[in-house]
């Protein structure tokens, strides 16, 4: 199978997780763009669905879900979600819309996470780790990681939702994501960092051609 059909596949899978889930929480990425195209054929079993992006957004009013603000609906039954690393406990490393992902998936009851087996490591960093930074802060906050032992990139020309940086950092060994991800935080300057492990995964799908392996 190729990509494409392995994400497709779980994407395929992952609508079980929303059945009776009035609101959905949906996330960023190619793979969940599949999972957007598949909720069309389920929009009239939802009320609405609370976004991770503007093009996450864009695509949702596309097919005709309302796309509702995360104030006006509390907590979320199930949230969907891609990813760019999974090691075996259902730690991540996530780059997509990164802080509003982050957000929904702390709001969030259950975290679904939908991946090719691409995305399988033994350990996290081989994907250079997103790090969203306020604009002023980014020479400093790229020095602290040159500490770390890190090669941070700047994403040139690029602002996410919230007009921030990003830093892409290269060359991380993170065996200990949950210490990492608090480490990270704690930088004056860092909004947030794409390691998904203190609200990690509920439950992870991996598609694999003749399968999809459930993690939970």
């Amino acid at each position: 199978m190729t990509q494409d059909e392995l994400k497709k596949q779980v994407a395929q899978e992952a609508i079980k997780y929303i059945k009776n889930v009035p609101v959905v929480g949906v996330g960023t990425g190619s793979t969940v763009n599949f999972f957007i195209e598949m909720l069309a054929d389920h929009k009239a079993d939802i009320e609405g669905a609370v976004s991770s992006s503007e093009a996450t957004t864009q695509r949702l009013k596309n097919i005709g879900i309302s796309v509702l603000d995360l104030n006006s609906v509390g907590d979320i039954e199930v949230y969907v979600d891609g990813a760019d690393e999974v090691d075996p406990r259902k730690k991540l490393i996530k780059g997509g819309g990164l802080t509003r992902e982050k957000i929904i998936a702390a709001a969030s009851r259950k975290f679904v996470c939908i991946a090719d087996e691409t995305k399988c490591v033994d350990v996290l960093g081989k994907f250079p780790l997103p790090i969203e930074v306020i604009p002023m802060a980014r020479s400093y906050v790229a020095r602290e990681m040159v500490k770390m032992g890190g090669q941070p990139v700047w994403r040139e020309d690029y602002y996410t939702d919230n007009g921030n940086e990003i830093l892409d950092v290269h060359n991380l060994e993170i065996l200990d994501p949950v210490a990492m991800e608090k480490t990270i935080n704690n930088i004056v300057g860092v909004v947030t960092v794409g390691i998904f492990a203190m609200r990690d995964a509920d439950v992870v799908l991996i598609g694999k051609g003749d399968r999809v392996e459930v993690m939970e």
